[in-house]
């Protein structure tokens, strides 16, 4: 496999761990009943459990 598709490859792994991590995140929120505390345009925003994406994509 060439450098372009190693590099490709990686990122695919990357992005599925971003993505599952995420996942799991929102799950532990949501038993917990505690808010996701994100930055919104560099305001500092409280999203309730019930309000929170249940999957994000990062492509």
């Amino acid at each position: 496999m060439d450098q372009k598709g190693n590099l490709q490859e990686l990122r695919n792994k990357i992005i599925y761990g971003l993505e599952e991590a995420y996942r799991k995140m929102v799950i532990f929120k949501k038993q917990k009943n505690s808010p996701l505390i994100v930055s919104r345009n560099g305001k500092v925003v409280e999203i309730p459990p019930d309000d929170i994406p249940p999957t994000t994509s990062y492509k």
